[in-house]
């Protein structure tokens, strides 16, 4: 059996803010439209507050109309906003109970060549089940299984399954099998919440029952912890720690009720001595395939799976129970469709990339084969 994680970055459509070279332009939006969303949902708008969402429209550009650079300010039933000309903008609504909508990012195609360039790894690595990170939604998975993979002569996936999860920026997880790998139960955990009362997970931790082709049982829970983007405050690493406690508190419920066979992948945006992957990375048994003696880095010495692979860019894992650590005959980093640096190239990469728009994704490939 092989298995495989990869942040995809989205297959066709990403929000437009991600694709700036400047990553401060990309924060800026990223915390206004944040702080936005949930200044609207006050009972009552305060001149404070109003005061602070022309603030924001000002930031994200949508002083003149409801389309900005890089959102849109949907105003479904009443509005919010009132922009006569030659006189000042005006906050109208007074709460929430006044109107109806919300700011959102605008997205916009990935590059052709960076979609094929994805095509090309999924093929290439081959796995009989992939998790994949930050996937739109089932049907994009489905359409680029369908179309994409045939395109670049890649085998397609059999059984596609995602559960949009609590991002609106359509950035879940989901998993895709073949070669008779079945999918028989899926459980999700987007409601598990906080003392707060807000969700736990950024997207998702779903929970797969696969069973193989011989009949093993196999649980498999792919994840995509809250990211470092826009800073690593002290919120941004008690997220995680909540996240990886409670995925960790799910492992351990499976293998309490004699699930032998669990593996836990996706991208945890931590390195492996952070505090906040401590609940799952020291507090359980699972081990991670890049300890195994039989994990290959390739090219590259690096344990690195983000950027151009330092030992310090490491924040995608496969975790795997002790069964089936003990089954492994062999790991190791995918690498092709990500860009490799210049004079000299870190490791080989496809013919086409020959910008960074082109590559697949910042993100490689780790995957290991199991003797199941």
């Amino acid at each position: 059996m092989k298995i495989a994680a990869f942040n995809v970055e989205n297959l066709f459509d990403r929000a437009k803010a991600f694709n700036e070279n400047d990553s401060s332009i990309t924060t800026e939006v990223l915390q206004a439209v944040s702080e936005i969303n949930v200044i609207f949902e006050k009972a009552s708008y305060s001149t404070i507050d109003q005061n602070r969402i022309l603030e924001l429209f000002e930031i994200l550009d949508l002083m003149k109309s409801d389309r900005g650079d890089y959102v849109l300010l949907r105003q479904i039933r009443e509005r919010i906003v009132s922009r006569p000309r030659n006189k000042p903008v005006r906050i109208v609504a007074q709460g929430r109970s006044e109107w109806i909508g919300w700011v959102e990012l605008k997205t916009e195609p990935v590059n052709e060549i960076a979609v094929l360039n994805t095509g090309k790894v999924i093929r290439d690595v081959n796995a009989d089940i992939l998790a994949v990170i930050e996937a739109e939604d089932r049907v994009s998975l489905k359409k680029f299984s369908n179309y994409v993979l045939k395109r670049v002569n890649g085998e397609e996936y059999e059984e596609i399954m995602l559960v949009d999860g609590n991002d609106d920026r359509g950035i879940d997880v989901g998993i895709l099998t073949k070669n008779d790998y079945k999918i028989r139960t899926v459980r999700s955990h987007i409601h598990d919440l906080k003392i707060d009362g807000n969700p736990i997970f950024s997207r998702d931790c779903p929970e797969y029952e696969i069973i193989t082709p011989s009949g093993e049982v196999i649980w498999v829970i792919p994840n995509h912890f809250k990211s470092k983007f826009g800073g690593n405050n002290a919120s941004s690493r008690e997220k995680r720690r909540l996240q990886a406690k409670r995925t960790a508190e799910i492992y351990q419920e499976l293998i309490r009720t004699g699930n032998k066979n669990v593996i836990v992948l996706g991208d945890l945006n931590d390195t492996p001595d952070s505090a906040p992957l401590g609940p799952l990375l020291k507090d359980t048994d699972l081990k991670d395939i890049s300890e195994h003696p039989k994990f290959e880095t390739g090219e590259f010495d690096g344990n690195g799976t983000f950027g151009l692979g330092n030992d310090s860019q490491k924040i995608d894992y496969l975790l795997l129970s002790p069964n089936l650590f003990g089954k492994v005959d062999s790991g190791g980093l995918f690498r092709k469709g990500a860009w490799a640096g210049v004079n000299p190239q870190r490791w080989e990469i496809y013919d086409d990339i020959t910008k960074k728009v082109h590559v697949a994704s910042d993100h490689h490939v780790i995957w290991a084969e199991i003797n199941i």
